[in-house]
């Protein structure tokens, strides 16, 4: 939890690193309506479905002042799908051909470490961005007490969900190729800490933690399936199915979330009817 204290610490009681300052996020609800308390609840189900449904998509739309605070979301979401999968790409065509095929061995003692160090940076860069879609329910400047119990609140959730070990959303993970290797598992925590960083750096706006993870896993698939479709890879048209069922499934949590926002936000419906009838 070192990284919320951090971030309470230095912006004065805002634990998200600012993600929440943003237009459209910047203000606190003085009061709550039933969808958006009912937001996490649609979200356990689409999670408990095996969609990998974003929590930034789905929570902070429900949230959100303006359209424009949605599109920002969504703009800088779907550019990190699109940096990640060809990140991904171009990194396992190279790690394919140089690594990956040799991995025939068992991984030596050293990885375990080497895997705990960067699983721990990526978990920390990881909070940096999605902390904003719990906080979004809290004031903007939380006291010593509220930072407290929000730390806390991560704390047990994050342990429950090393308990279940992912549970069943974790099979988005598991049915990609050489994922419970602890070498390419390392490789992949790696490269999706330093697109984390990188877009953590590039603006407050709050983003998709959950696309870019999809981006990345696709176009590794991609790589790996260009350079050892008969080894390691699967053949592509596996590949373009498995992606294209991420994606759907994607859409469907994002356009739930549209709905809901469009639902609870007046300002929202408005701009939403002015953009469609042209002024």
């Amino acid at each position: 939890m070192a990284t919320v204290a951090a971030s309470w610490f230095i912006y004065d009681g805002d634990v998200t690193y600012q993600r929440l300052s943003s237009k459209g996020f910047e203000t606190a609800p003085t009061e709550f309506s039933f969808l958006q308390v009912a937001a996490p609840i649609f979200l356990l189900i689409l999670t408990r479905m095996r969609m990998p449904v974003s929590t930034t998509f789905l929570l902070l739309s429900c949230f959100s002042a303006s359209a424009e605070g949605i599109t920002s979301v969504l703009g800088k979401s779907l550019s990190g799908y699109g940096l990640a999968l060809i990140t991904g790409l171009v990194v396992w065509l190279v790690v394919t051909r140089l690594v990956e095929r040799k991995l025939t061995d068992e991984p030596k003692a050293y990885w375990v470490p080497i895997q705990w160090i960067i699983s721990g940076t990526l978990w920390a860069v990881w909070i940096m961005q999605d902390a904003s879609n719990i906080a979004v329910f809290l004031p903007r400047t939380l006291s010593f007490g509220g930072f407290m119990a929000f730390a806390l609140y991560i704390f047990f959730g994050l342990g429950i969900l090393f308990y279940l070990r992912g549970d069943k959303i974790q099979q988005i993970v598991t049915e990609k190729s050489r994922v419970t290797d602890v070498r390419s598992a390392t490789m992949v925590d790696f490269i999706y800490s330093l697109l984390l960083v990188y877009k953590l750096t590039v603006s407050t706006v709050p983003m998709s933690t959950t696309w870019v993870f999809l981006g990345l896993l696709a176009g590794r698939e991609i790589g790996m399936s260009i350079m050892d479709s008969k080894e390691d890879g699967r053949p592509m048209g596996k590949v373009l199915i498995m992606v294209i069922k991420d994606v759907t499934y994607a859409f469907i949590g994002l356009i739930v979330s549209i709905v809901l926002a469009i639902s609870i936000n007046a300002e929202v419906r408005r701009e939403q009817l002015i953009e469609m009838i042209g002024y």
